[in-house]
């Protein structure tokens, strides 16, 4: 049975806290949470915060905080991240406020202490895959991400390049109230449209694949 259920969050105009703002772990967690739309607030002393960081919080891209948690720092927040995870107390004095406020909590390879595990992730343009071990084996996900990652190793990621023009014809779909399941819709993307896509005849795969839906659409209605 799966540990963890699996989802992804939308973090969009909403508060993310970060403890720890080295130019590693602290750094990465930052940006992520702004490339995915948060309101960031760094807890990091300034000794410890990264150039980087420094530069994001003088222009106003994120909220700076001079120095390292204090009760009731997470007030206001929606989701919170341990970077720096030097201090057991500080941990396990954070995750007792998160519960206390049941906020969503990350602390860097601590997994008791996380209400969440962040997975490790392979982008290609809209496409996100998420690989998680439960916690078991970080190592592990990586390697299975850089393999994923690798186009030599996995084609799989090749789809990623038609999200844009199945998004398009899904939208068309919507609106003429074709009526196609989950199923339909999976068998209807070839991979002959995707060579057609790749060959850069993008018009002829999308007349492929609403071509396809239309037949399902017709079917289901005999």
């Amino acid at each position: 049975m799966p540990r963890y259920y699996g989802i992804y969050l939308d973090v969009k105009d909403r508060l993310g806290i970060v403890f720890g703002g080295d130019a590693h772990e602290g750094q990465r967690k930052v940006n992520y949470l702004l490339e995915c739309g948060a309101n960031v607030k760094l807890f990091s002393p300034d000794d410890e915060i990264s150039p980087a960081l420094r530069a994001k919080a003088d222009t106003g891209e994120i909220e700076w905080v001079n120095r390292k948690y204090q009760p009731s720092d997470l007030a206001g927040a929606w989701i919170v991240i341990v970077a720096d995870t030097s201090s057991m107390e500080t941990n396990e004095a954070i995750s007792k406020e998160a519960t206390e406020r049941n906020i969503l909590l990350n602390v860097m390879d601590v997994t008791p202490l996380c209400t969440w595990i962040a997975p490790s992730l392979i982008q290609r343009n809209e496409v996100t895959v998420a690989v998680s071990t439960a916690g078991s084996s970080p190592a592990l996900a990586r390697r299975i991400r850089e393999r994923m990652s690798d186009e030599k190793n996995c084609q799989c990621l090749r789809w990623a390049g038609m999200g844009p023009l199945i998004a398009d014809v899904r939208v068309e779909q919507r609106a003429r109230d074709l009526k196609i399941t989950p199923n339909e819709w999976a068998v209807s993307i070839t991979d002959q449209m995707l060579d057609i896509f790749e060959g850069g005849d993008a018009d002829k795969a999308r007349a492929m694949l609403v071509s396809a839906l239309e037949t399902h659409n017709a079917a289901s209605k005999v």
